[in-house]
């Protein structure tokens, strides 16, 4: 039995990973770890602090804010226990932490838990080989009210695919449109975050040519797609060897149980 310690427990990542743990047979959640409100229909122990409860072969799963990720890179690393984090916003100490943490036990970190958002990704690798290398690159992403971050990390991640498969990893990033804009200028990336209603998650990657354009597009439905995706993520840190790990890794993993 796969014990998860879930950090950001009350949250909506948190809420979809905990019910879908509920009807696996393999994984059990330990405790959950949030400042906010105890749901009691959530197994496990409820506390603020993953400090009293991490343990040797736990797997904790952070879907928490850049504090919470840092201090689960530290105990899991001090602890012997696997991790695996979707926490978004993060920056170069988030980063510098993970790896340290990946000397000594397995991490997984992932923008997005969907496995058809990593088919996703695989497309588009594919379409930028295809079609010529001057079409124009924009990126629309869709969440809800609520979401603090923008663009969001599978947006980046999608930049990201562009710059290598482009390989110009200095491409530049344009964040909307406004005002005399200009003719648009070759070679960069345009970025559209919009934000409203209940949105789960909308990303479409749209490469335009002459006279013609290609339309990538995923979207989930609900949040059953990240938690599910999730669980496989703990399944695979929890037998890995320590290092750092993608989803590309769970995908050719043939243990992977989804």
């Amino acid at each position: 039995m796969i014990r998860v310690v879930l950090l950001g427990a009350a949250g909506r990542m948190g809420r979809a990973i905990a019910a879908a743990a509920g009807t696996a047979n393999d994984v059990t959640i330990k405790a959950c770890i949030d400042r906010e409100a105890n749901f009691p229909e959530v197994g496990g122990v409820w506390t603020s602090s993953a400090a009293d409860v991490v343990a040797a072969g736990d797997v904790v799963a952070d879907f928490s804010s850049p504090e919470g990720t840092l201090e689960a890179a530290s105990l899991c690393a001090e602890r012997g226990a696997a991790l695996v984090t979707g926490t978004t916003g993060l920056g170069e100490a988030h980063a510098a932490a993970l790896k340290a943490a990946a000397a000594r036990v397995a991490v997984l970190q992932a923008a997005n838990f969907s496995l058809g958002v990593l088919a996703l990704q695989r497309a588009l690798r594919a379409a930028l080989r295809a079609v010529p290398p001057g079409w124009d690159v924009e990126i629309v992403e869709r969440h809800h009210r609520a979401k603090l971050d923008s663009p969001s990390g599978t947006a980046l991640v999608l930049a990201g695919e562009v710059r290598a498969g482009r390989g110009t990893e200095t491409a530049p990033l344009r964040h909307g449109r406004e005002g005399r804009a200009g003719p648009r200028p070759g070679g960069e990336i345009g970025m559209h975050a919009v934000r409203g209603g209940t949105w789960v998650g909308d990303h479409t990657v749209l490469l335009a040519g002459e006279g013609e354009w290609l339309e990538l597009r995923h979207v989930a439905q609900d949040r059953t797609a990240f938690a599910t995706g999730a669980l496989a993520a703990a399944r695979f840190v929890a037998r890995a060897a320590p290092g750092r790990y993608t989803l590309e890794h769970l995908a050719s993993d043939p243990g992977r149980v989804t």
